[in-house]
């Protein structure tokens, strides 16, 4: 018998983080678990998101056995940002079973409907901070600890419950090219001069977080305010972001470019990649597991691009060059291997036009999906 369970209990909680880790993607060398710490948070009243949203969680069984879950989120700000009744679907997953899946969106459809909804989308999470997309693309690829990783049959069940694609995003491998342009150095050095720019510097990770933390907050949300799932970022949200760089970021992976009166008008954040140490964990932070964690941040063989950001007034003159030339000299002066650029709209060609200057390979894509309620 089928049975769909909103999730109360804390077995029901442990059953939800679960499932993905120890049953579904059980030794899958492709998927990368969050951390169990960061899921368990949302089960708590008091979730940096529920300032700003509300959510439910329910699982399936059949026949007593953990078969699928799901998680739906009405996220206020953002419909109220883009005028919407939309409830996001999040962390779906489920064996190859259509009528599983069907009646998980049922669920979730149903309860947003109560609530006024018109429209259920997805996967897409709180904010775009978080996990989303579909991987319709590149089911053989080690996912970045950022994404989610998904079997392809997802596709099918999700196609076949009525759902059509609404947005695509793009992720690319960034290695160096056999020969780096210098035309790109000059540029870098030629705008930085015209616009009495300068790179700043840091001593460490709490001295950057220190001065320049509240300033690129700023600039994300000018720089994403029409980005496809954006919410502004709340005080909550801009605490949890401090919190997750002081334990990741690291300085030689940081590139901030600034005005004469120490403005940051520009900068750029890769992660060391933490994907296969927290694989290898299973998102448990055991001593042992912050100590391989620790090992990787210290010496990553990968970094994963994480926010990029430009004043609007500067978006058009060329600064961006200065953060892909930053992206070149990290790869050629250390052993990192090559870089990941996590999610790109598939027509944001600005940004996608940049990756020329490196060997880039398209090795993945994700679809976003809408239904009307």
């Amino acid at each position: 018998m089928l049975e769909i369970r909103e999730v109360k209990t804390r077995k029901e909680i442990k059953d939800f983080i679960n499932f993905p880790v120890n049953i579904l993607y059980k030794n899958n060398p492709y998927f990368v678990p969050p951390l169990y710490s960061d899921e368990k948070k949302m089960f708590k009243k008091n979730y940096v998101y529920y300032d700003q949203a509300e959510s439910v969680f329910y699982n399936a069984y059949l026949d007593g056995k953990m078969v699928g879950r799901i998680q739906g989120i009405i996220q206020n700000e953002s419909n109220k940002k883009w005028n919407e009744k939309k409830v996001r679907f999040t962390r779906f997953d489920a064996i190859d079973d259509q009528e599983i899946a069907n009646k998980l969106f049922d669920k979730v459809s149903e309860w947003a409907k109560n609530k006024g909804m018109t429209k259920i989308v997805g996967p897409l999470g709180f904010s775009d901070l978080e996990r989303e997309g579909l991987l319709v693309e590149g089911f053989n690829e080690l996912s970045t600890f950022e994404e989610q990783y998904n079997y392809p049959y997802y596709q099918s069940l999700i196609e076949n419950y009525g759902f059509v694609k609404e947005v695509g995003w793009e992720e690319r491998q960034l290695r160096l090219p056999d020969e780096i342009d210098p035309r790109i150095e000059r540029l870098s050095n030629l705008m930085l001069k015209r616009y009495h720019l300068h790179y700043g510097t840091t001593k460490n990770t709490n001295e950057f977080i220190k001065k320049y933390g509240d300033k690129f907050f700023d600039i994300l949300d000018e720089t994403y305010e029409n980005i496809y799932g954006t919410v502004p970022f709340t005080e909550g949200m801009k605490k949890m972001m401090i919190q997750n760089f002081k334990l990741i970021v690291d300085i030689k992976y940081v590139a901030v470019i600034v005005d004469e009166n120490d403005r940051v008008v520009c900068f750029g954040i890769c992660f060391p990649s933490i994907a296969k140490a927290v694989q290898k964990c299973k998102g448990h932070l055991t001593p042992f597991g912050i100590i391989r964690l620790l090992h990787t941040i210290k010496h990553p063989k990968v970094i994963d691009l994480g926010l990029i950001g430009v004043l609007p007034e500067y978006a058009q003159r060329g600064i961006a060059t200065s953060i892909i030339w930053q992206v070149l000299k990290m790869l050629t002066n250390s052993k990192i291997e090559y870089a990941e650029t996590n999610l790109n709209l598939e027509d944001n060609k600005a940004i996608i036009n940049q990756w020329k200057s490196f060997n880039a390979r398209l090795h993945k894509k994700r679809n976003a999906y809408i239904k009307d309620l």
